[in-house]
């Protein structure tokens, strides 16, 4: 006898846990397996990356990682000593740890155990969604001829629990399962790369030592090896990872051989390891999966697709991106908003992303280890790697800012007016620019008007509205949007609110002061929720503040406010497709390509005669 579930996610790993937090935020349920007997305990990753705190932003968690997580301001370079022959280190330059103006979010440090902890208070929060321990997965197969109907359940999930078989059949499944994945061996899907001769020891340590940047990151490259220090959350305890001896064997490393090796970087400074809270060792290797999906009914994962060295601090922030990338789209077919054609587009964006990222890591690997210094470097005077430009040039990367994913149907480069608004780039993350909320003056962030809730937006940039042909491109939109056969009725669920599948962000210019409410269509202000309260929480202006000055939102996005602009930004906050104000076939086209057509119970608005937009029905 099988349990039937609509998803089931193997693995508790990080991309699962978003993924689930995902369909938590759409009130799906699922299964999630984990082998261990309880929530991971001691993490291996630590390093969260600023798009990563920006994801954890989108879904009100932000507040608690920054609170416990230890903040990565600045980041310390430091080489041989040329005074010393070689046999010491001197600090050779500091950085910041992210340029300024990449993001409004820093990049932090805290362990994986509580960051995966978060994400499972969340998903219990939003759904009461649990993960079931104890369950080895040990078979997965796909019916490819129930995998056309849609609504079966094509994947067969064998487990083992207490000695137990049980299993499971789902319509779609996740493989989170690790570099060792199952799931991916089930399939008879392959790792394709290679593993170099280099080993590293990573270690966690109490120290006492007189090195004085044990509190910043630290990249330290000496003639005895080289070193990541990474400090940890509590104010105590750092990370040391160490370059070991060529031809070392990670299987052979002890604690004492990482220590050893650690000791002889760090001269002329000692290093006294107090207590040790955890230590490993690993060759440096970069693997993809030859397949990242089955049938379009299974999907791969973070480690169960890609691995690589740790020391750019990528693996949980990209699978964190794989999750959070293929769950908004499950989600959104379970609930029959769009087409399981959606979810083509994630083996679409995210193996080309883990691609992007094999390739790079190979080069960074190599630059961090002394045995490969000749290819490829940024050389200092003496001929040796200045790894500090490497790692400032590297910077939009390995914060995860610099993924562009390809047109598919829900991402159309191709078609759109990238001139309208020249650096809201299609296929890259909305950057947040302070706006002034109009109801109530508060400054914000634009991206916080656009919360991970799974809805759609569409952002207007309609100009100052006290000029006329602002004014009038607003309500023309205004009235095709909300129309009959308009985005907005066409695809809204059966007695929802008018902007629970699309939401429409209006961000003016002008002087704030001299624009009245009712100078605003009225259904850019709807009415909404229990009480049908008009929501005044969806215009924006840009305009100077009280305290934080003026964020130039239109300056920074490339918008010409005598012109204006639309945007279509999906759920995961990525822009789709780029406008003039007068484009409204576009945006209507756009939508076609993916979503489903609802048939309606309540009404429709309708545009007035005069210009303006009469209230809609949800009143």
């Amino acid at each position: 006898m099988s349990s039937k579930f609509d998803v089931v996610i193997c693995g508790s790993g990080t991309a699962g846990l978003a993924a689930a937090t995902w369909l938590a935020q759409y009130g799906v349920d699922c299964k999630i397996l984990e082998s261990r007997s309880g929530p991971l305990d001691v993490g291996q990753a630590d390093g969260i990356q600023v798009r990563s705190v920006e994801i954890f932003e989108s879904f009100g968690m932000a507040e608690e990682l920054l609170r416990e997580a230890y903040h990565n301001i600045e980041v310390a370079f430091w080489g041989s000593d040329p005074t010393r022959s070689g046999m010491g280190i001197v600090r050779k330059r500091s950085a910041h740890a992210t340029t300024p103006g990449l993001s409004h979010m820093p990049r932090v440090i805290l362990n994986q155990a509580r960051f995966n902890g978060m994400w499972l208070e969340a998903m219990r929060r939003l759904n009461r969604q649990e993960v079931d321990y104890g369950y080895k997965v040990t078979k997965v197969t796909v019916d490819e001829e129930k995998a056309m109907d849609p609504n079966a359940h094509p994947v067969t999930i064998v487990t083992e629990k207490g000695g137990k078989e049980e299993v499971f059949e789902a319509k779609y499944c996740l493989a989170s399962d690790g570099a060792h994945s199952v799931v991916r061996k089930s399939l008879g899907f392959n790792m394709v790369g290679e593993t170099s001769d280099s080993v590293w020891g990573v270690m966690d340590v109490f120290p006492r030592t007189d090195f004085p940047d044990i509190r910043k990151q630290c990249i330290i490259q000496s003639d005895a090896g080289s070193i990541i220090t990474i400090p940890r959350e509590g104010g105590s305890m750092v990370r040391v990872y160490v370059e070991l001896a060529s031809g070392t064997r990670a299987k052979e490393v002890t604690l004492e051989h990482i220590q050893n090796a650690s000791r002889q970087v760090f001269q002329p400074y000692a290093l006294d390891v107090a207590d040790v809270w955890w230590w490993s060792a690993y060759p440096i290797g970069q693997r993809i999966a030859d397949h990242f999906s089955k049938a379009n009914r299974v999907f791969l994962t973070g480690d169960a697709c890609h691995t690589h060295s740790p020391k750019a601090g990528q693996g949980m922030n990209v699978s964190l991106q794989d999750g959070y990338n293929i769950g908004w789209k499950l989600a959104s077919v379970l609930k029959g908003q769009a087409g399981p054609e959606l979810l083509e587009t994630y083996v679409l964006e995210r193996q080309k992303v883990a691609d992007v990222l094999i390739n790079w890591d190979k080069v960074w690997a190599k630059q961090m280890s002394s045995i490969a210094k000749e290819d490829g470097g940024v050389v200092d005077a003496n001929g040796k790697i200045d790894f500090s430009e490497v790692f400032v040039k590297a910077e939009a990367f390995t914060a995860g800012l610099t993924v562009t994913y390809d047109d598919s149907i829900i991402t159309q480069a191709e078609g759109s007016n990238q001139q309208a608004a020249t650096n809201l780039k299609v296929g890259m993350r909305l950057q947040g620019v302070q706006v002034v909320r109009f109801c109530d003056a508060k400054v914000m962030k634009s991206v916080n008007a656009l919360p991970s809730d799974g809805r759609w937006r569409i952002i207007v940039f309609p100009g100052d509205i006290r000029q006329l042909l602002a004014s009038t491109k607003l309500n023309q939109l205004g009235t095709y949007l909300f129309s009959n056969h308009g985005p907005i009725q066409k695809y809204l669920p059966p007695g929802a609110d008018i902007d629970s599948l699309i939401e429409v962000i209006v961000i003016l210019s002008g002087e704030r002061l001299e624009i009245q409410q009712e100078q605003i269509p009225d259904a850019f202000w709807p009415a909404t929720g229990k009480y049908r309260m008009r929501d005044l929480h969806k215009i924006y202006i840009d305009d100077e503040s009280y305290h934080y000055g003026h964020g130039h939102a239109y300056e920074y996005y490339g918008i010409d406010p005598g012109q204006g602009a639309v945007a279509i930004v999906r759920p995961d906050q990525y822009v789709s497709k780029v406008l003039d104000m007068k484009n409204h076939e576009g945006i209507g086209t756009f939508f076609e390509r993916f979503l489903q057509e609802q048939k309606q119970a309540n009404g429709s608005l309708q545009g007035q005669t005069n210009g303006s937009l009469s209230e809609h029905v949800n009143m």
